[in-house]
Formats: C-alpha cells, structure tokens, sequence
C-alpha cells in the first residue's frame, strides 16, 4: 500500500540484528521505489540507494553535484514501499562535518537505516577511477564523529568509506579504516579492493562490519555471495546492476520499435499489466476506496 506496515525503528533494530547474525546480507541498488518491490519479491536482505545511479539517473556524472534534498528524496521514495533496510550514499557528506550531521537527521526523518560517507575531497569521483583526491584521515574522523553525534536513533548505521587503497595502498586503507572505526562508525566500506587476498586482509585488521561493492567494470573482481560470505564479509552492494540491466533492456527495445515500426515483437519481452498492477498491489487499493480498482485481466 502507500507505506511498508512495518516501522522504520523495527526495519533499524531488524537491520542491527541481521548484522550481528554472521549472515551475508545481499543489498541490490534500486534505482526506484519499484524496483526496490522487486527486490523484495525475490528474496533480497536490504535495497541500497547508489549515489552514482541518482546522479546518472539525472543524467550528470558522479562527481558531488547532487544535493542532499535530491539524495535523501529520492531515499524517502525508495524506502517507505519495502520492509527492507534501505542504506543510502552520502557522498562525502555534503560539505562538512556539519553537513553531514545535518545529512543524518535528515536520512533519519525520511525512514533510512543506514548511510555511508567517503573519504574523497570534491569534486569527488566514481570509486572504481583513478586520480582521487582523499581529505585528511583527520579530516574524515570529523566527519564521523559529527554523524555519530547526531544520530538519534542508536540503529542507524554510520558507514565509513574509504577509497585509500587505490591512492595511497592496502596499507593505508586499513589504517584509515581502523581510525574510521574508533571515531565511531558502525560498519566499514573499503572501496576499489582488488581480490579476496585484498578482503581477507581487511577482515583480519577491522573488528566492526565489513562492506564490499561488487559493482561491474570496476577494479574488484566480482566474487560470489559464497566466496564473500567465507571471507566474512557482513553486507555485499551491487549499485548499479539493476539500471544497467534496465537501460540496456530499453536501448534493444527502442532499436526494436524504430526498425520494426511496432512493439509486437517485445511484447514477450515486457513485464505484463497484470504483472506490473499485482506488484503495485493495485487491488488492494480497493480496501480504501472502491472507485480506484476496475481492472479485471
């Protein structure tokens, strides 16, 4: 219906459990409130809102130039229609560690679980390119620290990024994030990690949660949800996968109509009305007002 009947605070202290069980949780980047439904039907533990996609989405490259009113919007729209933990990037926060506390109680209001934030000065860039700029590891433990502060939820969880490996080394990375840790944050997202020698080592050195970005075309070799889960990895990200998979999907699909001139020949290829209205759950609508629901096949 129009929200999830499940509680924001029940979906954080669900999410916090689910942390601790040692199970891996399997979070799909939903570009949209419906394909977070779709997330959900087929089994999913959390839906992840990717900054790189809200921008694409908008037809701008992933370098900041996104506000936090358009993030945590577009983060309201995609969590209030699943009973799944939705965690939403924040960039590097908005500008300082001010604006990322503000980023916080905003994401919070709005019915988040959890938020991430980098450690790249801007104009920031895609995790998976070279010639990042990081702040200070002083810097970004401000950052975290502001966040952790102004959280009034004690189940939100606060995601410390750092794209260091790819900068300064492995080395550097697990330095950055063990400072990251201390400052408070609650899971730990190492960026751009190269293979499972890479993970293992990160596990090894960092107490708290582990976050890995399986996103393809980047630098990190995709590796399985068995292969993660052995390397105890606690929640896997794929942000990007549904809007590749939907774009390349509609690119075909206009080739089709302009050669063919009609959709005749798609028609198997598109999710029904039936389909699409018993995902929406068109008719339970009915429930509300009887005048709403007059389709029949």
């Amino acid at each position: 219906m129009l929200f999830t009947p499940k509680s924001t605070a029940q979906k954080r202290a669900d999410f916090r459990a689910a942390l601790g069980s040692g199970r891996l949780l399997r979070f799909p980047g939903a570009f949209s409130p419906l394909a977070s439904l779709l997330i959900a039907r087929h089994g999913f533990e959390g839906v992840y809102i990717s900054g790189a996609v809200l921008s694409a989405d908008l037809a701008l490259p992933d370098i900041g130039l996104t506000t936090l009113s358009e993030v945590a919007q577009r983060g309201r729209a995609i969590a209030r229609v699943t009973a799944l933990p939705a965690i939403i990037d924040a960039d590097t926060g908005f500008g300082e560690p001010l604006n990322a506390a503000r980023a916080v109680q905003e994401f919070e209001e709005l019915g988040l679980c959890g938020c991430h934030f980098e450690d790249q000065s801007n104009p920031k860039r895609c995790g998976h390119l070279d010639k990042k700029l990081l702040v200070p590891a002083a810097d970004m433990v401000k950052r975290i620290r502001a966040a952790v502060r102004a959280r009034r939820d004690p189940n939100f969880v606060i995601i410390a990024r750092t794209d260091a490996r790819g900068v300064e080394g492995l080395d550097e990375a697990i330095g950055r994030a063990k400072a990251y840790a201390h400052a408070g944050a609650d899971m730990i997202f190492p960026e751009a990690l190269a293979d499972e020698a890479e993970f293992e080592q990160f596990r090894k050195a960092i107490a708290v949660p582990l976050l890995a970005n399986m996103t393809e075309f980047g630098k990190t070799k995709l590796l399985t949800t068995a292969q993660l889960a052995a390397l105890g990895v606690n929640v896997v990200i794929y942000p990007v996968t549904l809007l590749r998979l939907a774009m390349k999907a509609a690119e075909h699909g206009l080739q089709a109509l302009k050669e063919q001139g009609s959709q005749v020949r798609l028609l198997d290829e598109m999710q029904t009305r039936a389909e699409l209205y018993e995902l929406i759950q068109y008719a339970a609508y009915a429930e509300l007002d009887t005048d709403v629901y007059n389709f029949k096949g």
